[in-house]
């Protein structure tokens, strides 16, 4: 049999699981009696541990309380929560980076040398590239939306849009949605009588809470996806719709998050919704998931940017076309507006606008 110490710290931990224990079976657990097993959860409720109990089935777990008492966690998660403390630290929130890293000492501080080894392994292989820094949003903006939402109360806010200016807005929240580096908010514009996307580095909110609100039904199976469609394909000058040759499942890896909305049609066929800053960046987008395709609604200068794309592979296996002279490449598609001017111009695979 367990000390009553070791007794203690096996039932915190059995009681920190999310999940009600009867008292028989705790008791076998730890092979103690019922009596003493009742006696171990007064001590633990004297040392500040809220050990509730459910009557009728003699049920226990531990309850939220007054202040945080110590967790005990197994190796699993103390290198999952160290690993997520040290990632967040990194991330877009404004304010957690110094709390975070206080916890992530402490943390590591108690750490097991074989557990602390794999997480300071892990960090020092770990080099972050690829992606420029997030804009950093406030810990207690996110909240104050996310309480809007959770409460169905109308949320005021200064907006600044980059097209159109200040301007104070009155919405519906819906949903906090973090996409690409970015939080966005979801919501019914009721000045503008539709859903609407904000970025939520670009918003400022008013206090107090409006009135409460019947939440409308979201267009879309859910917030990500409506945002999805929104960041893809209506934002952007030049938009498409295309067929693709294989089943929603097949091309799913193929399609990243920003770049479109795949809607399956059967078991061989897809439809993909995208939209970028030219036709030139559309043919690369779509040749870039790497099967056949229709062009189902495509906006003019896509076909003929994807016959220039075509050439220029072409041309590369064969080596006997004549690079254009200047002024005559895809820059200069529709009447000759010129490099960078035309339609089939653009940024070659740039971010998402919002």
């Amino acid at each position: 049999m367990l000390d009553t110490a070791g007794r203690l710290l096996k039932l915190l931990s059995l009681l920190q699981s999310p999940r009600e224990w009867s008292g028989a079976e705790l008791a076998e657990r730890l092979d103690v009696s019922r009596r003493t097993l009742r006696r171990d959860v007064q001590r633990l409720r004297d040392l500040g541990y809220p050990v509730r109990a459910t009557q009728g089935t003699a049920g226990y777990r531990l309850g939220p309380g007054g202040k945080l008492p110590p967790l005990l966690l197994d190796d699993e998660e103390a290198v999952a929560v160290a690993i997520s403390l040290r990632t967040g630290a990194a991330g877009s929130v404004l304010g957690i980076e110094e709390s975070g890293l206080r916890a992530l000492t402490k943390l590591e501080q108690v750490l097991p040398s074989r557990l602390r080894h794999r997480v300071t392994t892990l960090h020092t292989a770990t080099v972050r590239a690829g992606t420029a820094p997030a804009p950093k949003v406030s810990a207690d903006t996110l909240l104050v939306i996310a309480e809007a939402c959770r409460r169905h109360e109308r949320l005021r806010f200064d907006y600044t849009s980059p097209r159109l200016g200040p301007s104070v807005r009155t919405v519906e929240p819906h949903s906090l949605v973090s996409f690409d580096r970015h939080w966005y908010l979801v919501a019914w514009d009721t000045d503008r009588d539709g859903w609407r996307t904000f970025r939520v580095d670009r918003l400022v909110p008013r206090t107090p809470a409006g009135p409460r609100f019947t939440p409308r039904p979201l267009p879309g199976d859910d917030a990500a996806a409506y945002l999805a469609r929104r960041l893809s394909a209506q934002t952007w000058p030049f938009q498409a719709t295309v067929t693709l040759h294989e089943s929603a499942a097949a091309v799913a890896d193929r399609v990243w998050p920003g770049m479109g909305v795949v809607e399956p049609v059967d078991d061989h066929r897809c439809v993909l919704h995208l939209g970028a800053d030219s036709c030139r960046d559309l043919a690369w987008m779509i040749t870039s998931v790497d099967t056949d395709f229709t062009l189902t609604d495509a906006p003019p200068g896509l076909a003929e940017a994807l016959r220039l794309q075509a050439a220029r592979c072409l041309d590369a296996v064969d080596g006997t076309r004549t690079p254009p002279a200047p002024g005559t490449g895809p820059g200069a598609v529709q009447g000759g507006a010129g490099p960078g001017r035309g339609p089939c111009s653009g940024t070659g695979g740039r971010a998402p606008r919002s």
